[in-house]
């Protein structure tokens, strides 16, 4: 009668198995291989802790395989191996996690020869040697001053690398990349604008509603969209009190009846309401969308798009930085466009992203729209409508010119 076994899984670290191969042929003696192991020696940067490199070794020639970079396996990112070990004395069969690593064999001084050949020797070297060996003597004097010069810029560069070094190890690396990631890019807000087609000939085409929400998104935003829908009056109603988002309850409030019409807008309303609440966050946490019920797609979507990805602690973190903040401003400005006939309501959308009004205005003038006042109405919501500014994308697009302050000159007596 056949003994039962049973099985136990391994899911350590220490308890993954390696699958070898070679790329030149089949081992005939394994057992005189010597193997050995290496790993990356950054185990708080998650990039990098898992990288590892396999050498074998024997009385004729080295191997080596890694599973990082261009030479390693792209079957690990792909697929997971599993193997599985049976102790006869207990029959129980081990289940152990395993990598692929591909060997070749390293041939002392080839690789050497090549890399001198190819990378240590430059173009600006070789000229330099022909001019030490054959050129005239005003050639050679420009050589040697070129290589003066030179040794001064290394000199300033160890300088500053010095410096570098000093200031990471008072602050720490990891602070440093932080305040680079929660300052953000001060740049032109120009870099952080959807895809435009100036020479469009409808508004609509200008910023195309397909470069800010795909098909796709579409279909996975239905059933979010569905759910806003179901919303009654009241409900509503104590969202405005309870401080939602001004700018989606106006939409919400005011849906077409046109059933294809109306189901778009809703998809629209779930995903401006995603991005508000993604600029109101400094760290993404994650948990961010599941109460409101994010699809997963859509939520990869705003990680990649609107926010800088750091490391803390061995931890990936997304953070939202000014830059980014800007880029959803302008995302929010181009979707609304759409959403209310190529109109959209500056005031609501910066206090719900909370941000300055200035920095608003900043974002829709760099999109080349035309701002205006809105008219005095008279009603529950005046005090909020006259104050309001508007966005209104016209053909063609407006062009305005930066500001720059001047301070007056004092005049003396």
């Amino acid at each position: 009668m056949a003994a039962s076994c049973s099985i136990v899984c391994c899911e350590e670290e220490s308890d993954k198995a390696v699958i070898v191969q070679f790329s030149n042929g089949t081992v005939k003696n394994p057992d005189q291989l010597q193997f050995s192991m290496f790993k990356n020696m950054d185990e708080k940067n998650p990039r990098k802790k898992n990288r590892r490199i396999l050498v074998a070794e024997s009385d004729r020639l080295s191997y080596v395989g890694d599973n990082f970079g261009p030479g390693s396996m792209k079957c690990n990112n792909i697929c997971k191996y599993y193997v599985g070990v049976l102790n006869k004395r207990t029959m129980q069969m081990e289940v152990h996690n395993a990598q692929l690593f591909n060997l070749q064999p390293v041939i002392p001084g080839e690789v050497h020869i090549a890399k001198s050949q190819d990378t240590n020797m430059t173009y600006r070297d070789k000229v330099d040697s022909l001019i030490q060996a054959f050129g005239t003597k005003k050639q050679k004097r420009a050589l040697t001053s070129r290589r003066l010069n030179q040794v001064g810029s290394d000199a300033l560069h160890h300088a500053v690398t010095k410096a570098a070094d000093t200031v990471i190890e008072q602050k720490g690396l990891e602070a440093l990349q932080q305040e680079v990631a929660e300052s953000g890019f001060k740049g032109d807000i120009a870099l952080h604008l959807p895809p435009c087609n100036a020479e469009a000939d409808k508004p609509e085409n200008v910023y195309e509603f397909k470069n800010l929400l795909y098909p796709d998104d579409l279909s996975a935003l239905r059933d979010a969209g569905a759910n806003l829908a179901a919303l009654s009056p009241e409900k509503l109603q104590e969202m405005k009190d309870q401080g939602g988002y001004l700018c989606v309850l106006y939409h919400l409030e005011n849906l077409p009846n046109d059933n294809e019409n109306r189901e778009r807008i809703l998809c629209c309303c779930f995903y401006l309401s995603m991005l508000i609440k993604l600029a109101q966050e400094r760290t993404i946490p994650q948990t961010f969308g599941r109460e409101e019920g994010c699809p997963h797609g859509i939520y990869n979507k705003l990680l990649r798009t609107f926010t800088m990805e750091t490391y803390k602690n061995g931890r990936i973190m997304y953070v939202v930085s000014s830059s980014m903040r800007s880029k959803v401003a302008a995302y929010c400005l181009a979707l609304q466009l759409h959403m209310n006939y190529m109109t959209a309501n500056l005031t609501l959308l910066h206090r719900d992203l909370r941000i300055t009004e200035p920095k608003m205005i900043e974002v829709a003038k760099s999109m080349g729209l035309t701002i205006s006042k809105s008219p005095k109405v008279r009603g529950e919501e005046a005090s909020l409508q006259n104050d309001s500014k508007y966005a209104t994308l016209v053909l063609p697009l407006v062009r305005h010119d930066r500001f720059f302050e001047q301070h007056k000159r004092r005049r003396m007596v």
